[in-house]
């Protein structure tokens, strides 16, 4: 498995992790025995990153990684080098998500993550979603406190501007930028990967498969339909999913010519993209870890990448990334 340094600091991660949020119903039916298998396969195959949230399944993920560690015995705060986020939460009088920044409530979520997770320290803490209410130097000083308090080790932003990053790291480095990112969501390349390469922050790629769609099986629009993200996500309506599994069938060709399959060589593509991409792709299936890992050790050649960008070129992708209302929260940029 290849290895990276997250941001500019000596801890090494393996380049694929794991998107935890999979430990969730959030894309099917899974329980703790399922995603416990995964993470002891993951361990076999060298994969040290996990990455959570403490919304994910409102507790539930990091729940099953701590009964995971708590069978580990004293090995455990070694394991895996674990990243959770919070910010994200729920207006008490109207019931719609907001974002709060503020230390009281950062605090208060990291100190319940961590009893969850069953640890003392996180290697990796995010704020999951800006709050503008705050601005973004005033929640770096929360989040150093937070370091010297020795709760986390390192620090990121989960769907910032390069903007706001640069304002950012003017106070603190800033260990980790989390974004969407892959061979069909290509605009982390106008701006975002450039200011973390500058930086030497880690880009952690979430969805580096597309949400399913640069896989060996899309879903399908009966399986789009039964999940309450993709339902009403503009990429899987009918239409233009029918455009987008035409599309890809010529990468998953591609993939086969190549004797792997498309979820490994999507991997391989997105860490060829720059030394500091770390890919966390979500799966509920042991087979489906195991591509992932294979992403992490195929190495292609630059007239690979050329027929890839050929297959699918910037842009091709029917249907914007987010809805509507999925887009609040996330600081846009292009």
């Amino acid at each position: 498995m290849l290895k990276r340094k997250l941001g500019n600091t000596e801890n090494i991660v393996s380049a694929v992790g794991i998107g935890a949020m999979s430990f969730t119903n959030f894309y099917g039916k899974t329980d703790e025995v399922a995603s416990h298998k995964i993470l002891s396969k993951a361990l076999d195959l060298d994969i040290n990153h996990i990455d959570t949230s403490n919304v994910y399944g409102m507790g539930q993920s990091e729940k099953v990684i701590g009964t995971f560690l708590a069978k580990q015995g004293k090995q455990k705060q070694s394991l895996f080098q674990i990243a959770t986020k919070a910010s994200i939460s729920k207006n008490i009088d109207t019931g719609e998500r907001e974002f709060n920044n503020s230390e009281s409530h950062l605090r208060n979520e990291l100190d319940n993550s961590l009893k969850r997770l069953g640890l003392e320290c996180v290697d990796l803490f995010y704020i999951h979603r800006r709050d503008n209410r705050l601005e973004i130097e005033e929640v770096v000083e929360i989040l150093k406190k937070f370091v010297n308090e020795g709760k986390i080790k390192h620090f990121g932003f989960s769907e910032i501007a390069p903007s706001s990053l640069e304002r950012a790291e003017k106070i603190s480095h800033v260990g980790a930028v989390q974004n969407e990112y892959s061979l069909s969501v290509r605009s982390p390349e106008l701006g975002l990967l450039q200011a973390t390469k500058k930086n030497n922050t880690s880009l952690v790629a979430f969805s580096p498969l597309g949400r399913g769609l640069l896989t060996d099986k899309p879903p399908s629009i009966t399986k789009a339909q039964s999940l309450e993200f993709l339902k009403v996500n503009p990429r899987f309506q009918k239409e233009n999913l029918n455009y987008n599994i035409n599309i890809t069938n010529n990468f998953r060709d591609y993939a086969s010519d190549l004797n792997t399959s498309a979820a490994s060589l999507a991997i391989a593509w997105i860490l060829e993209q720059g030394d500091n991409i770390i890919a966390i792709p979500g799966t509920r299936s042991i087979e489906h870890l195991i591509e992932h890992a294979q992403g992490g050790s195929l190495k292609l050649t630059k007239q690979q990448l050329i027929e890839i960008e050929n297959i699918l070129p910037v842009g091709w992708c029917h249907g914007d990334r987010y809805s509507i209302d999925q887009w609040h929260g996330p600081e846009r940029f292009c």
